[in-house]
């Protein structure tokens, strides 16, 4: 029978049919594609040898638990304290609340990672380290390790080096994901891998970031300590987003990101490290509200966003003389007491949404913190989470410098 329908009609039931067969598609789609395109969040938690209490932790807030640190002795990997055994436990039942939650140990730290070098050094080594990794792994039922090697072929906190660390940084990744994807299929479970990576171009040139990019699942990128006290004769910024065309060092996330991606690391496993703490100066002068001017570390002085929320920012603070200012280029606060020549470098809840958006906006693998516990109130945490993965529309202001 000749269809008659005017063209408008038929155009119409062309659409139709291209709808149904686009929602078709989706249907059919495996639901973990998805999934794997979701960020990551991940929390770095130190509990310093006590044990965890279960209701310290907000597990659908995060994806991702590197429990700091195991450490390496004799070449293996041992507890870090004798707490550990207990954390594990207490770490494994919140995934009852968020069963997409992935638990892993971090090995070494600033402190930890003198035995890296030597267990990086030949294949047998290497060998003997990994056993001793997967056996680890099972015995506390972890999904993983994150190597926070600090660092290959460089000093650290005069930790054991070698020029050859750069080679056999990559070359114990590679043999840990060999061995992680033969267990996988004994576990039927994946196993991740990732490493913390310091930001400066220093780890850039002293390892081969391409290669290793291949066998880890993410590169958590420590994206703060671009000024501090004991190292830098200026006070600057922790952590800026953006370089400031100010700033003398000429540092950022933003650089480091792009430094990494022009390194051969795809953005999609690259995770910007953010800090729930901030570093004081003393000594500072007036210019400029404190910034890139001299100072002094000040013995003592322990950063935390909670000290610096009970100390600086509530109204006894500001009755004391401390101004909340704004950089503009950086996209970050700071802090200046011009009557005790303090000045204090940190982020907050307004930075910590700029800086979820920064990685929405560029695809990267997520964001990841140090330290959970330096923000019990969640503050932070929560900018992440409304950010990142509820990805709620969020009017971030960016006023222009200046007190407030």
């Amino acid at each position: 029978m000749p269809d008659h329908a005017s063209s408008s009609e038929k155009r119409a039931r062309s659409l139709v049919r291209v709808g149904l067969l686009v929602l078709l598609v989706l249907l059919a789609a495996p639901l973990h594609a998805a999934a794997s395109e979701s960020p990551v969040v991940i929390a770095y938690v130190f509990p310093r040898n006590r044990v965890l209490q279960p209701g310290e932790i907000a597990a659908r807030k995060v994806t991702r638990i590197n429990y700091a640190f195991a450490l390496i002795k004799d070449g293996r990997i041992v507890e870090g304290s004798s707490a550990d055994a207990a954390n594990f436990a207490v770490l494994n039942t919140l995934k009852r609340q968020n069963p997409n939650l992935t638990v892993l140990v971090s090995v070494g730290g600033w402190l930890g990672s003198g035995g890296f070098s030597d267990a990086a050094l030949t294949a047998q080594s290497r060998s003997t380290f990994i056993d001793s990794v997967i056996a680890f792994l099972e015995r506390y039922n972890l999904d993983g390790l994150d190597i926070d090697w600090e660092y290959p072929g460089m000093q650290g906190a005069g930790n054991r080096f070698r020029p050859e660390d750069k080679q056999n940084y990559t070359a114990l990744l590679r043999d840990l994901r060999t061995r992680f994807n033969q267990e996988e299929k004994k576990l039927h479970r994946k196993l991740y891998l990732s490493v913390a990576a310091g930001s400066q171009t220093s780890f850039l040139d002293h390892t081969d970031m391409r290669s290793v990019s291949k066998y880890v699942d993410t590169v958590n990128l420590m994206c703060y300590d671009y000024y501090e006290p004991d190292a830098s004769a200026i006070t600057g910024m922790n952590a800026p987003l953006f370089t400031d065309p100010a700033d003398p060092k000429q540092v950022s996330a933003d650089r480091s990101v792009r430094e990494f991606e022009q390194a051969g690391v795809p953005a999609s496993k690259l995770v910007l490290g953010v800090p729930f703490y901030g570093h004081e100066w003393g000594q500072v002068p007036a210019k400029n509200n404190g910034l890139y001017q001299p100072g002094k570390q000040v013995p003592g002085a322990f950063a935390n966003y909670a000290n610096i929320t009970a100390t600086m920012l509530n109204a006894t603070g500001r009755q004391a003389g401390f101004v909340r200012y704004w950089n503009t280029a950086a996209k970050v606060p700071y802090l200046y007491n011009a009557g005790s020549q303090i000045f204090v470098s940190y982020d907050d809840p307004e930075s910590m949404r700029l800086k979820a958006e920064y990685v929405r906006q560029r695809d990267l693998a997520g964001v990841m913190f140090w330290e959970y516990f330096a923000d019990p109130s969640g503050a932070l945490l929560d900018a992440i989470d409304a950010t990142l993965l509820r990805q709620n529309s969020v009017s971030v202001s960016t006023k222009p410098d200046g007190a407030r």
